[in-house]
């Protein structure tokens, strides 16, 4: 009685057909006889192929398109970013105040991202790339606009090669180490170095502030000591923001520095453990 249900079926189906089955009889043509050996190899050989091809696909998991990685929010967040940064080094020796406001606000949107890119489980390794790119491309265009507007420029861009160089060494060396980002650094010894990227407050004091040095300078072609000397003796509210930015500007170079020596030890470590490999 089952097998004749399972066979009325599986012919609705359409995976058995009147020709693969014989009639009983005429006064019975609806029944049909019971299924020889060979029939049902036949009908097993009919259904297997169905079922695993079902099995097959539910068990593929349903993999993101690449527009829907590009159209993560905090992805979206970091192109926000881009176009701030344009805007604001378009206008920085038109409108110094608008520049000032527009690349801080980037930079608190560097923390927002990273927060809402844990928040909805969105982190990923083309974010994490964009958070570098627009974080450097930004120093790298202040860096050269203050080169520019003080004498001896050289001093900014040295401090431009020492960001860039241990930045690439720390993102090299957070790919190997298989870590998402370059400033997941709490297995790090150096109390400076997590404070530095552990604490968003004392990271944007020490990167932010030293943008009043563009506000400082009324000419282009300034010379630097004259500038640092005149604001600190000044004893104004403007000699304390001189005092305190510079502190932080130390703090950020001493920080490239260890930087720069950590993830040279982590790519030199990676090429020991390699050689010593059978």
């Amino acid at each position: 009685m089952h097998v004749g249900r399972g066979l009325n079926n599986a012919r609705g189906q359409g995976i058995l057909t009147r020709s693969m089955v014989m009639p009983e009889s005429k006064q019975n043509q609806g029944n049909y006889r019971f299924p020889t050996a060979s029939f049902l190899s036949a009908f097993q050989f009919q259904l297997l192929p169905k079922a695993s091809s079902m099995a097959k696909n539910k068990s593929i998991p349903i993999k993101p398109s690449k527009l829907s990685v590009y159209l993560y929010i905090p992805n979206i967040i970091g192109y926000t970013r881009v176009l701030m940064n344009c805007f604001a080094f378009a206008i920085c020796f038109s409108n110094k105040w608008l520049f000032c406001a527009l690349y801080f606000i980037s930079f608190v949107c560097d923390g927002i991202d990273g927060w809402v890119a844990r928040k909805f489980n969105q982190v990923s390794t083309f974010g994490a790339v964009l958070d570098m790119v627009t974080d450097r491309i930004s120093t790298a265009c202040l860096l050269v606009i203050l080169s520019q507007v003080y004498r001896p420029g050289m001093v900014f861009l040295s401090l431009l090669a020492l960001d860039i160089g241990s930045h690439w060494l720390q993102m090299y060396s957070t790919f190997l180490l298989g870590k998402a980002s370059h400033k997941d650094v709490k297995d790090s010894t150096n109390w400076l170095f997590k404070a530095y990227y552990g604490n968003r407050m004392f990271m944007a004091y020490c990167c932010v502030l030293y943008i009043s040095l563009f506000l400082l300078a009324q000419n282009e072609t300034e010379n630097l000591m004259d500038v640092l000397k005149a604001s600190i003796t000044e004893g104004s509210l403007v000699s304390v923001l001189v005092v305190l930015s510079l502190f932080g500007w130390a703090i950020k170079q001493l920080v490239n520095i260890i930087q720069m020596k950590t993830a040279a030890d982590v790519c030199v470590l990676h090429d020991i453990n390699k050689k010593e490999r059978p």
